[in-house]
């Protein structure tokens, strides 16, 4: 029966991306179509009582401009990604891209009748956009599901605890089944009959020579793999390729930014940091209000933290938490229902916004718009006596934003943040910055993204 399934799904399997190219493309033609409707019966009918309009292509140009930034908003927060992100990260992401997408082109509109038009016409369809988006994408998920079940998954555990991997892949009900625990200490023969009778394999942290021979057996077969990267990976896949011989050789320099991308990338840090300082001043004003009527202590909280090199720096954050609140507990992580932090605390922490001061260490130069998340240096020891390479992340100066920050949670363990931050730093490029600036938004709003590291009691629960 078991591999009755299989093949039915592998059969499956071949229509997967025509069934989520059907997906996007309705849902595109949808949206746009509303806007048409709203663009052709109203806006461009008021700007042609001003004296400026447009007529057929032009009307066609306008829809076309605005499928295109739709078209980048949705594939910059994953609004196409049906079948890998939860219903309702997936409706959220959509939403988030939709509004973005409204907003500028009700500026666009602006621009063209050189004036501020009414915005009912915008704000109604926004509202119509998020009732097609929510009906859609659910019909859409529940026949998806239909015509994808869980995969049935084996899961080859190593030495280290694989606690953290079980628990985020079986969050992932909808997706995954992990049916079955194998450790890497069995014979490879009873390893690799087990991994036949199911329709993936999870490889986890296990030695490079068991993983390798478990690659080529998943390869042979034709059985779908996830494995678990280990940091030798992350420089590996990274390396530049050189063919300078008969031998292909792998080139990893090893030396963090240039100074061309580190001249550019300071010149995008001030530029960033000015245009956020003109944004979030009220947003100044009114939290600096809201902590100072709580409870009459300061404002903002100080703390050393670790930047480029080691070197320590005083970072700058709205302060959460009630006064001296390390008196008793000293230096640890906050948890999760953490009395120590305030009402207006939670609020901040929830939207991130007690990262706002920030903006001034970056001007200052101590830290970037993005980059790994600067560590306090206690905590940062105590992390490097299990895992030494954990200093790693050091080669580039310490973000505001980054790559862990809106791939990962706060509770991300310290190697999984490890392994994410040197991805960044491997693979940095403006255009990769950009992404995650944009992305950073999104992720702001997002419970998983800001809530606290378990308790000790709980963290097994």
């Amino acid at each position: 029966m078991k591999k009755y399934e299989q093949i039915e799904r592998m059969s499956n399997e071949k229509y997967k991306r025509m069934i989520k190219l059907l997906f996007s493309s309705v849902m595109l033609l949808g949206l746009c179509g509303i806007y048409a409707f709203v663009w052709i019966g109203y806006y461009n009918k008021y700007i042609v009582q001003s004296g400026f309009g447009f007529f057929r292509r032009g009307n066609w140009l306008m829809v076309l401009l605005y499928g295109v930034l739709l078209t980048f908003f949705m594939k910059t927060y994953g609004g196409f990604k049906v079948g890998y992100l939860k219903n309702g990260n997936l409706i959220y992401s959509q939403i988030i891209s939709v509004v973005f997408t409204n907003l500028f082109t009700y500026f666009q509109i602006a621009v063209i009748d050189k004036r501020f038009v009414g915005p009912a016409y915008i704000v109604i369809m926004t509202i119509v956009d998020i009732a097609l988006i929510v009906f859609w994408t659910q019909t859409f998920q529940t026949l998806y599901k239909h015509i994808f079940p869980p995969r049935k998954m084996v899961l080859i555990s190593g030495e280290r605890e694989d606690y953290h991997l079980r628990n985020k892949i079986n969050s992932r009900e909808d997706k995954y089944e992990i049916c079955k625990t194998i450790s890497c200490k069995n014979e490879l023969s009873v390893i690799s009959r087990e991994i036949e009778e199911y329709d993936g394999v999870i490889i986890g942290d296990i030695p490079s020579h068991e993983r390798n021979v478990l690659l080529k057996f998943c390869y042979e077969k034709g059985i779908r793999s996830y494995s678990v990267p280990k940091i030798s990976d992350i420089l590996l896949r990274s390396s530049v390729e050189l063919n300078l011989f008969d031998s292909p050789l792998l080139l990893s320099r090893n030396t963090g930014l240039t100074l061309e991308q580190s001249f550019f990338k300071r010149f995008e840090d001030i530029v960033v940091a000015f245009m956020m300082l003109i944004i979030f001043s009220p947003v100044f004003l009114i939290t600096a209000t809201c902590i100072k009527l709580t409870d009459h202590g300061p404002i903002f909280y100080k703390q050393d933290r670790l930047t480029q090199g080691g070197k320590v720096f005083q970072i700058y954050k709205f302060r959460t938490m009630v006064m001296n609140a390390e008196e008793l507990s000293g230096p640890v992580l906050a948890e999760e229902n953490d009395p120590r932090i305030t009402k207006i605390g939670r609020f901040l922490r929830r939207l991130r916004l007690d990262e706002a001061p920030q903006i001034l260490n970056i001007l200052k130069g101590d830290m970037s718009v993005v980059g790994p998340r600067p560590e306090r240096p206690e905590l940062a020891a105590q992390i490097c006596e299990e895992i030494p390479e954990f200093e790693y992340r050091l080669k580039v100066k310490a973000g505001l934003t980054g790559y862990a920050q809106v791939y990962g949670k706060y509770n991300t363990t310290s190697y999984d943040k490890l392994k994410l931050d040197l991805t960044y730093i491997r693979n940095f490029s403006f255009l990769l910055d950009f992404k995650l600036i944009l992305m950073t938004p999104k992720i702001m709003l997002i419970k998983e993204s800001t809530e606290g590291v378990k308790s000790r009691n709980n963290k097994h629960n």
